[in-house]
């Protein structure tokens, strides 16, 4: 048999098994293992004060030698540059802040082992702090961003989080880049 024969066999019969056991998986969140590089998935669903909603899309995350790579393919956000962070405690749920719901409090803060003294960039805030999420036009986000400092292994159980407005890496003029309202959240 033909090396090439044998290779399509082999690559028809990882196809097969991949598709039933990715089939066989109904948690929000899969993990897939392609060429040494594991792919984790996190289903992300719009927030409000009243609970969680709809699944709005999804993000991959992947470890790379440049840091944490997060593919995101998310839809029905509102256009333009929004907040987007790695908060600590996997969570997505509502909960009570100075007598009000709010939309994903039991998220916690941002993600901030290290405790960094204040809001930044990806570079130099907390480790929480990713890119900003550009969504077009049309409200999606189908963007690839990367956090240097981060590996999947550093956020696993957390939450990943879409706010309101837009983040400017600075806590003034407002606290933690002003992106306001937590407007989307999924569990890492």
């Amino acid at each position: 048999m033909s090396m090439s024969l044998k290779l399509l066999k082999l690559s028809a019969c990882c196809s097969i098994a991949a598709a039933a056991l990715l089939g066989c998986n109904t948690a929000t969140t899969q993990t897939e293992n392609l060429s040494q590089t594991t792919v984790h998935r996190v289903t992300v669903h719009a927030v409000s004060p009243a609970g969680v909603g709809a699944a709005i899309g999804t993000v991959k995350l992947s470890d790379s030698a440049q840091g944490l790579v997060i593919e995101n393919d998310l839809s029905q956000l509102t256009p333009g540059y929004h907040g987007f962070h790695i908060h600590e405690k996997g969570s997505c749920e509502p909960a009570e802040k100075d007598g009000k719901m709010g939309a994903a409090l039991a998220a916690g803060g941002h993600f901030n082992p290290n405790n960094a003294p204040h809001h930044g960039t990806p570079n130099d805030g907390h480790l929480g702090d990713l890119p900003v999420l550009n969504v077009d036009s049309d409200g999606k986000a189908q963007t690839t961003v990367i956090a240097p400092r981060l590996k999947l292994a550093d956020i696993k159980g957390l939450a990943i989080m879409v706010h309101e407005g837009g983040d400017n890496y600075s806590d003034s003029p407002a606290p933690l880049g002003g992106g306001g309202n937590r407007v989307a959240c999924g569990i890492i």
